[in-house]
């Protein structure tokens, strides 16, 4: 069996994908990934086969446009602005933004690159035939592919956010280009999305349109090595503190919260560890010796022996949390990742708050909380078990070849 993927600009949006990936090749089956170019290394060192022959407009303007128009129509909830879409600079009043140019000069430009991205797509996937396509919600390159070629496909989620979310919040984009209706689909909507591979426990309720095929969440983190020490338990309760790897790029520099985070936590009768990308650690400056700062370890070698850990809603940290049974503490900064937080808090597992709020006193209550109160952790490990009981990738790997043999 041949499967296609197509993912987004943003390796964290399709990391939960790679599993499924290696268990379709352990399995013999033909697996290529249709990527940007910029994205071309991630999926290779991920132990998947690239195609870089994807374009259209990049995930961070998208998000950016999308935060821009939620500060318009009034629903933007920071006491700051977004920044500015095309340049991620502060902005100090909305109409720095000309949205009218923006508009008239540069999205038809866009729209020409998803087009030929979407182009590109087709003339691949008519190319090669594969038996069964799988995308991101950011890469609907692979639902329009699979069915102008009659093949079936399924979206794939990375986390707690869905498609039916509301629509400020939604992940996927819209076909400004027209493809859609261009290749005889008609119009894009989301009831064209017959098919929702879904890594979250079922407590965390996702609403999803059409058949869920449930898989379990396996860790994939990237492919940073674990140091020695992580295989030791710790001397004292340890609290993980990630952040993303662009969160200040895509939101602005108020959303960089990690300097906070270090103070906060500094004296506490615990051992901190932050991992993060070699930009943000570098942006820290001077750290309490209380705190061991490492750059890019994966989540799945420290957050097993865990007793809390602070991030910012990302999916991945979420998701692996969830997969170690770990107590969580959310500090969000955009649409997506707050409703990540709060269906992760709904499930008693996890304490969140929208960044802006999330000041040294309250991150230091949350983690102290979240150590020394065993029902956070009772929580986590029912999540956990439910993790745990959801089918493996290579049972899932299966169910899809049931699918594209018409099964």
């Amino acid at each position: 069996m041949r499967v296609l993927f197509t993912v987004s600009t943003w390796p964290t949006q399709y990391a939960a994908m790679v599993p499924l990936g290696w268990a379709l090749q352990a399995a013999g089956h033909e697996v290529r990934v249709l990527c940007a170019p910029s994205q071309a290394a991630a999926v290779g060192r991920a132990g998947l086969v690239p195609v870089p022959v994807l374009g259209g407009m990049e995930e961070v303007l998208r998000l950016r446009l999308q935060y821009h128009a939620e500060a318009t129509d009034g629903i933007w909830p920071y006491p700051w602005l977004p920044p500015h879409p095309l340049t991620g600079e502060r902005l100090d009043r909305l109409d720095a933004f000309d949205v009218g140019h923006f508009e008239r000069e540069i999205a038809p430009e866009l729209d020409a690159s998803a087009a030929r991205s979407f182009d590109a797509a087709v003339s691949y996937t008519r190319g090669w035939r594969p038996d069964l396509v799988l995308h991101d919600p950011g890469s609907l390159e692979g639902l329009l592919a699979a069915g102008v070629v009659g093949v079936p496909s399924a979206l794939c989620l990375w986390g707690p956010a869905s498609p039916h979310d509301p629509e400020h919040m939604r992940i996927v984009p819209t076909d400004h280009s027209g493809s859609f209706d261009r290749y005889g689909l008609g119009p894009f909507s989301l009831d064209m999305i017959e098919r929702v591979v879904d890594p979250n426990p079922p407590s965390l309720k996702v609403p999803v349109g059409g058949e869920r095929l449930p898989v379990r969440y396996v860790p994939y983190n990237g492919a940073g090595p674990a140091p020695g020490w992580t295989a030791r338990p710790p001397a004292a309760p340890r609290v993980c503190v990630t952040w993303s790897t662009a969160l200040s790029t895509v939101s602005g520099p108020d959303s960089y919260l990690l300097p906070r985070i270090v103070t906060a936590l500094d004296g506490l009768d615990c051992e901190v560890v932050l991992t993060a990308t070699a930009r943000d650690v570098a942006a820290l400056g001077p750290v309490p010796s209380s705190v061991r700062v490492v750059e890019n370890v994966p989540l799945a070698a420290l957050l097993p022996d865990s007793a809390a850990v602070v991030h910012h809603g990302g999916s991945g940290s979420t998701l692996t949390a969830l997969w170690a049974g770990v107590p969580q503490f959310i500090a969000t900064f955009a649409s997506e990742q707050q409703v990540t937080g709060e269906r992760v808090a709904a499930t008693g597992t996890a304490l969140h708050v929208p960044g802006h709020l999330a000041d040294e006193a309250t991150i230091r209550a949350a983690v102290e909380r979240l150590v020394a109160d065993g029902s956070f952790r009772a929580a986590a490990g029912r999540l956990r078990e439910e993790v745990a009981q959801t089918p493996p990738p290579a049972e899932l790997a299966t169910r899809l070849e049931e699918l594209a043999a018409g099964g």
